[in-house]
Formats: structure tokens, sequence, C-alpha cells
């Protein structure tokens, strides 16, 4: 059977996040939904991708030998059809012959034979999930829809839990001095090979297990609570790591953060709240960056995607930060807060406007273009080549594509506060 994770366009419900990578590359708990999706398939030879156009040439990049919008995958062979979008943590429970599942309306599985393939239309993968769920019987299975962006972080902590149980670990690989020590169920932490544990540093796992990976390094004064996941070659570097986190990998993270991603290749090394929050890669948050993930009146947090805004549904929500994004120190985010990618942003002493569109300035309390495009760049290539990393050809002309996609919302906000300032 042929596994096939398809990625469309209703991922852009969660942006900021999808911005440059499809929705089955979203990191929870200890990996991806991607690296989720696979293992619940079990058994499958090949794999094709289908995600937005916009996209295809970065992930054809990062995916040697897999097809990515070949619609000759479509047919051929006995195929399992995948959202990217799915949360799922054991083997997929499907029954002999061909079916279709459900998530509320979305048909967010396929499981099809070759002659039954072969008699529906492969011009693109919606119509082939549509035609499916015509002619197909539909079953129940246990499964989540990552739907929206909040719905990562409410799922994160569960999430961890179920990846240290399956991943059958646990105990000490790496090195942890005896003046630290695990408070809670030894059990239920594992420390890998190459990890380093400093002096006074508090595992807990009272509440949930943790797992640090493979050349983590954990610096004095450190309290890690589980559940949490920390990625390969991440430093912790003092401060409260609290319940429901999964960072990393390579990262270097201090202050207090509770119940957040932080994709990769991100820093939050200063003091600073970070609470209910994803932020993408190669974000830097300045020392005493905060947000606030709690409404003084308790109410449900409201958040703004593609225009329209959305009720959560939760009292509980931080921010979601795109990639490349800076922040100065003292920048306070409100709650519900969306910034794009490659956005920079100042400090003003109040806090931040609850969505800021990608590729925004926003210095001195109003929108600006900046320097502009070629200069938020340079300073990509700058952060990317300090990890031996760099922006491939096919990332800049995703990034240029992006900027132009969201160049009539930031354009509109630039020209309100151009007008504000004349006014005066």
């Amino acid at each position: 059977m042929k596994l096939i994770i398809f990625d469309n366009d209703k991922s852009e419900f969660l942006f900021p996040l999808t911005y440059l990578r499809p929705s089955f590359e979203l990191k929870i708990g200890f990996d991806s939904l991607g690296d989720k999706i696979e293992r619940a398939s079990g058994d499958f030879v090949g794999k094709a991708y289908f995600v937005r156009d916009i996209l295809a040439a970065t992930v054809k990049e990062r995916n040697e030998g897999v097809a990515v919008n070949d619609s000759a995958a479509l047919s051929g062979d006995d195929l399992l059809v995948v959202d990217g979008r799915v949360l799922v943590t054991k083997a997929f429970a499907l029954p002999d012959g061909d079916c279709v599942a459900k998530s509320g309306d979305d048909v967010v599985l396929a499981k099809v034979s070759a002659a039954t393939a072969a008699t529906l239309p492969s011009g693109s993968v919606e119509e082939f999930m549509a035609a499916a769920a015509e002619k197909l019987d539909t079953v129940e299975i246990d499964i989540e829809l990552m739907a929206f962006p909040w719905d990562l972080i409410i799922h994160n902590p569960e999430t961890i839990t179920a990846d240290f149980d399956a991943m059958g670990k646990s105990g000490i690989e790496g090195n942890m001095h005896p003046m630290s020590c695990i408070y809670g169920p030894e059990d239920r932490c594992y420390i890998a090979p190459g990890a380093e544990i400093h002096p006074t540093v508090v595992i807990d796992t009272k509440n949930g297990p943790v797992y640090l990976d493979e050349g983590v390094e954990v610096f004095p004064h450190t309290r890690v609570e589980g559940p949490c996941y920390v990625g390969k070659d991440t430093q912790l570097v003092g401060g409260k790591i609290r319940e429901g986190c999964s960072i990393g990998p390579v990262c270097k993270v201090g202050g207090e953060v509770e119940e957040a991603i932080i994709h990769g290749y991100s820093n939050k090394y200063h003091d600073g709240f970070l609470g209910h929050a994803y932020v993408g890669e190669w974000v830097n948050l300045g020392a005493l960056t905060t947000n606030s993930d709690l409404k003084n009146d308790y109410s449900s947090v409201e958040v703004k995607i593609g225009g329209e805004t959305y009720d959560t549904g939760s009292t509980k929500i931080g921010s979601f930060i795109g990639d490349h994004t800076k922040t100065s120190i003292g920048t306070l985010l409100n709650t519900g807060s969306s910034v794009g990618c490659m956005c920079l942003l100042m400090a003003s002493g109040a806090p931040m406007p609850k969505f800021i569109p990608g590729f925004s300035w926003f210095l001195n309390g109003r929108f600006s273009r900046g320097a502009g495009f070629k200069s938020l760049l340079k300073t990509a290539h700058a952060a990317t080549s300090r990890r031996k990393r760099d922006l491939t050809e096919a990332d800049v002309e995703l990034l240029k594509a992006v900027y132009e996609q969201t160049k009539t919302e930031r354009s509109k906000l630039i020209r309100r506060d151009s007008l504000a300032m004349l006014k005066k």
C-alpha cells in the first residue's frame, strides 16, 4: 500500500504557522503530524505528498525521492490517503475493504484499492477525496483534526505523554550531575545519550513524563516540568520550563515557558513569559519579550486569521509567531496574537496589535515597511548561517511569494498608520 499525505487550502486556517510549510510538517509532541501519520499507517511501500503549489518546490527539496503533486501517485497502487492536519498517536484501526473516514464534515482519510482508485478522478487530491466520499462507506475512527493553530497547543500535553509511552524509553543515558534530581517517578524521565544536565537542575515528573533528546544541555537553576519534550541539541539556560512544552531541535530557551511549542532553530534566551503559544523556526525573542495567555475577564480568547476573527473556545491562548520573526527587548504580545513570518517588532511600552501581517515592521507604535524585503532576507541569511544552514533558492522564492501573498493586508495597515501620522 502506498501512503499519500495531502495538504490543501484548509491549511490556510493554520496561518501564520503554515505560510512556509504544509500542515503535516507542524510539530506536536515529539515530532511532526506527518511523522505520526507514517507510524500510524504501519507498513507501506512508497509515499507521496500533495501540497499547495506555493510550497511544492521547498517540500520536494526537503524530501528527496518523494513524489510531490504528482497526479500519477493517485493510481496504480492500493492507497491510504490522509489529510496532513490529522493527529494520530496510535495505529489506524481500519476495516478490510475500501472506506473513508471523516472528522466533522472533512473527509480526512481514504483507504482505496488499486481497482477502486482507477475509477476515481485523479486530476487533484481534492477531487479524488470528494469522489471517494461519494462512492465508499464511511467509518468512525479515533482521530483529531488540527484545524486551527490553537488545536496544536490544546492537544500538546496529552500528545507528549502518548509519544513518551510509545517510545518506551526511560532512565539516564546521558550525564546528570549528582547535585541535580528527578522529582517524581524516575521511570517517567529519559535523558538520551549526549545530553548534559548541570548541577541544581530539577526534573519534575510528578504530572507527566520528561524526554531530553540527544545533545540537550540543561544549565543550572532550571526546572523542567512534565509532560515535556526537548529536542536534539537544544539548550535550556535557566528558568522554568513548565508543563506541556515541546521545544526544538536546536533552540536556546530560558525564562518561563508554559504549554508552548517552539518549532526549531529559535531562541528565547532571556527572561520573559511565553505561554500557550506556537513559535516557528528562526525566531528570536528579545529579552523580556512576554505574551499574555489569559484575559482579565477570563473570557474565551479570539484570534484573527485571514481577515476573520475566530473564537478559540479556550480561556488560555497566547501567541502564534511565524518563521524568521524578531522581537526587541521588552516586547509585549497580547492574548491571542497572530504574528506573521519575517516581522520585526520594536517595543513601545504598550502591547502589540493582536494581528501583525507578515513582513511588517512595527516601530514606534505603528506599522511600516522598514528597510524592505531585501533587508529582511539579508537578516534571514545571517541567522541561518550561524547554525551552519542557509536559505536555498527554493526557500528564497517561497519567501518572495509569501511576501506578495501578504502584501494587501500589510499595505492596508501601513497606509492607515501613515495617514494617521499626517493628521497629527
